[in-house]
């Protein structure tokens, strides 16, 4: 059996992707990111939102050249094509023709590397990529390594991208990213061991005392202690920060928390060594996917939504080509095979119908495996989970440390 053409709950492969998502989340840390940039040196100070005519100005010039250089995480397409052809039926529609690269491993890592060249106005070999939202991101933006998008030229992702994909609150407008893909941070249980979860207070459960799991990603784990405090972490000030830190030490500290997990709660989760943990939505569908006896909830007081984003690099070489991959990805029949092969959260929700009317045609595995993808709340949330999902807080350079010393000690003392 070809393990590029199979679904992805039996490829065997899509516990690298997740470990691969997880790692960026834990590396991504403000620690890490702290020495990933100042090894880098990096200066300067805030770009300023672009004006009004700087997107007509930088896109006056370009032409499209017919070849794109595309930086992406592992396993997040079909570079293969030979089930989910997504890049061929780019290239046969627009005659661009894609350099694809899984050259993102983990975003300090990758921002680390790119941006002395970015800095110095250098080319980084990449013509478009995919930063989470995240520490790293935020200082493309504010460094402005990258370009204003024109979205007179994204058609696709003005009609077909979900109203909770547009305007996030770290780059207003899509000034200069839209999303790839998209996942949430929640609660999952074992029901063997934990009846039913609605609330963020079950991880201070005191009957769960020892089997609590925790993230040690300090953005992770602050949200969590903001929303047990019913704090909004996009609104939340220092104050707000030092009670979450105060609320999530109480857990610490009355021992209920048996790990603060980088990649490996879900295996935990299995197992029985913890029966509720801080979960990512993705994770876990893949393990249900697979037969296990789980668990996901986004509770009442709120969960985290986090997304991969395409942007362009300033640097770019042919930047109208990385336009155009950037809205032919929203036509829907397009992101529906992307989220087939990833099965994460697609920010085209019109792929719901799609896949669901797809699994009407196929049978076995093939239909049992679309049918869970299309009706999977881990992937195509509620309105009522959706309003209830919230970012990370967007912090300033000065924020950034006041953040670290606060929430770091508690997952790493």
């Amino acid at each position: 059996m070809d393990p590029r053409t199979t679904p992805a709950f039996l490829r065997g492969m899509t516990q690298s992707r997740s470990v691969t998502r997880r790692d960026a989340f834990r590396l991504a840390g403000l620690s890490a990111a702290g020495l990933a940039l100042s090894a880098c040196g990096v200066q300067g100070k805030k770009a300023a939102p672009p004006k009004k005519d700087a997107v007509a100005d930088y896109w006056a010039s370009k032409k499209k050249n017919g070849t794109l250089r595309f930086a992406n995480w592992p396993l997040y397409i079909d570079k293969d094509g030979k089930k989910y052809p997504s890049l061929e039926l780019f290239t046969a529609d627009t005659g661009i023709q894609v350099t694809y690269a899984e050259a993102i491993q983990e975003m300090p890592a990758f921002f680390g590397k790119i941006q002395p060249q970015l800095a110095a106005g250098n080319d980084i070999g990449h013509d478009l990529m995919v930063l989470t939202n995240s520490i790293q991101l935020n200082r493309a933006i504010a460094l402005g390594y990258l370009v204003p998008l024109d979205h007179s030229k994204l058609p696709n992702f003005a009609a077909n991208a979900g109203a909770r994909f547009k305007n996030p609150v770290w780059d207003p407008g899509n000034t200069y990213t839209v999303p790839w893909a998209g996942g949430i941070t929640g609660i999952a249980y074992n029901p063997k061991y934990v009846d039913e979860v609605t609330s963020i207070e079950d991880l201070w459960n005191p009957k769960y005392k020892g089997k609590v799991g925790m993230m040690s990603d300090t953005q992770e784990v602050a949200n969590f202690g903001l929303f047990a405090l019913g704090i909004d972490p996009d609104k939340s000030t220092e104050a707000d920060w030092r009670k979450a830190g105060d609320k999530l030490r109480q857990q610490r500290d009355a021992g209920l928390v048996r790990k603060y997990y980088e990649n490996d709660y879900v295996d935990a989760l299995v197992r029985g060594d913890v029966w509720i943990t801080m979960a990512w939505s993705g994770d876990v569908f893949q393990q249900v996917a697979e037969g296990k006896d789980l668990r996901f909830v986004v509770p009442a007081e709120g969960g985290t939504i986090w997304t991969d984003n395409m942007c362009i690099p300033k640097t770019a070489q042919n930047p109208v080509d990385a336009l155009t991959l950037m809205d032919y990805v929203y036509q829907p029949k397009i992101a529906a095979m992307l989220v087939e092969y990833i099965n994460y959260i697609a920010p085209v929700p019109a792929t719901k119908d799609i896949l669901a009317a797809k699994a009407a045609t196929e049978k076995g595995e093939d239909k049992e495996f679309l049918e869970q993808v299309a009706a999977s709340p881990m992937i195509y949330p509620s309105d009522a989970d959706m309003a209830k999902l919230r970012s990370y807080k967007v912090l300033s350079p000065a924020e950034e440390k006041v953040f670290e010393d606060i929430f770091q000690p508690i997952t790493q003392g």
